[in-house]
């Protein structure tokens, strides 16, 4: 068929779009493909323990049989018969097998400032524990610090522990795999520029291979949403610090306080939290870095106990429906909820993903009720697989269900990745 333009039409064309396609290819990658974990545990330094995530399950699990046992808190929370039925020895076993997924040894908020004396030596006690709790199978898929915010005050404070931390854990054998460093209080590009450069000096120092410490970026205040200059900061920080950012996390209260609501009101569903929420999630769309909601302060224990497991319950699915797969927990009371209301959301969801994720590999989905696109299917794919790691869906289930196996699935959800 006879065409009007001319190759020089088309190499023009190529010339024009060359940096876009630069920036597509760089700067929005997608997704790597590997686990990210349904919640982060935030403990005071102080307080870590290699046992840590074992007690806080047997804790959990007390609470919850004193309150009549899982299938009880189940139907209490919302969950149909059903699905209480199919979720609840699943959660007993998760709590009993693997209650923390993603553990935050905390030297800001929950930490305080003990001195410079007492931080250092507890810098280097998280660190020998940590690599204590991975060497004997207690320590949990995910493992880190949060370290003081890199405000005037406390940057030198923070810098400081990140360097004992990371230094430690090298001299004692070696960084875990799951390693987590988050930096609180961002309000700049600028501090995370500065972290970047921590990173690579850290690598620099102990000869780690370039890139191979990342952080996580606590979005808590007002100027990383909205800047001086009338520009989102946060839109800006996956090119500011290319391949250094792992996640994005919302600061429920440091940012609800500093836009002036009243601290009744200070919640993960409050308005001004889905605005900041929404950026970020716009934000970092397709660049790989993950998100994660906030926690809430509102903990099941004493009369208030069956009141703030339906909090919880409630605020965590919510999270969910709105793509964020992650948040936040405070205390042991919070994990039955954290993983009742997961499961739920994977298991009740996981009958029609996987009918249209076989209907898509057969090739009989245009043949059936829902015509999914390529990106659909992704997302179908996407899905299931965060079920199975977080532990709702047995593989051998999806296997059965859609012809998938584990490889399948995750080339399937991540695509780009998986051809790399």
């Amino acid at each position: 068929m006879a065409t009007s333009l001319a190759a020089a039409d088309l190499a023009a064309i190529d010339d024009r779009l060359a940096a876009t396609d630069e920036l597509l290819a760089t700067a929005y990658p997608g997704d790597d493909g590997s686990r990210q974990p349904v919640h982060t545990v935030y403990v005071p330094a102080d307080r870590f323990t290699p046992e840590l995530p074992a007690v806080w399950g047997r804790d959990a699990l007390a609470a919850v049989d004193a309150a009549g046992g899982l299938e009880a808190l189940a139907a209490s929370v919302g969950l149909d018969e059903g699905t209480a039925a199919a979720v609840a020895p699943r959660v007993r076993e998760k709590l009993e097998r693997e209650p923390i997924e993603d553990l935050r040894i905390d030297f800001e908020d929950g930490y305080g400032d003990r001195g410079d004396d007492v931080e250092d030596a507890d810098a280097v006690r998280a660190a020998k524990r940590a690599i204590a709790a991975v060497a004997a199978g207690f320590g949990p898929p995910f493992i880190g610090i949060r370290c003081k915010s890199f405000e005037a005050a406390t940057r030198a404070r923070g810098i400081r522990t990140l360097d004992l931390f990371v230094t430690t854990l090298v001299e004692r054998g070696g960084l875990p795999d799951g390693l987590a460093l988050t930096l609180p209080k961002v309000s700049t590009v600028a501090q995370v520029q500065a972290m970047a450069y921590v990173m690579a000096a850290l690598e620099r120092a102990h000869g780690l291979p370039a890139g191979r410490l990342r952080f996580e970026v606590q979005a808590e205040t007002p100027q990383l949403i909205l800047g001086a200059d009338g520009v989102s900061p946060v839109a800006r920080l996956p090119l500011a610090a290319p391949g250094r950012i792992s996640g994005l996390h919302y600061g429920t209260y440091d940012y609800s306080a500093a836009l002036g609501i009243a601290p009744a009101h200070q919640s993960m569903d409050h308005p001004a939290a889905d605005f900041a929420k929404q950026v970020m999630q716009v934000a970092v769309a397709g660049t790989g870095i993950r998100l994660s909601d906030g926690s809430t302060n509102i903990l099941p224990i004493g009369d208030r106990a069956e009141e703030a497991w339906r909090l919880h319950a409630r605020l965590v699915r919510r999270s969910l429906e709105r793509g964020f797969p992650q948040g936040w927990d405070l205390h042991a009371n919070q994990l039955p909820t954290r993983f009742l209301a997961t499961y739920a959301f994977y298991r009740e969801g996981y009958a029609e993903a996987s009918a249209r994720l076989r209907d898509h590999r057969s090739g009989a989905g245009a043949s059936g009720a829902v015509l999914d696109e390529p990106a659909t299917v992704r997302a179908l794919a996407g899905f299931v697989l965060r079920g199975v790691r977080c532990g709702a869906i047995a593989p051998a289930e999806v296997t059965a269900d859609t012809g998938l196996d584990g490889h399948e699935l995750v080339a399937l959800a991540h695509p780009r990745r998986a051809t790399a």
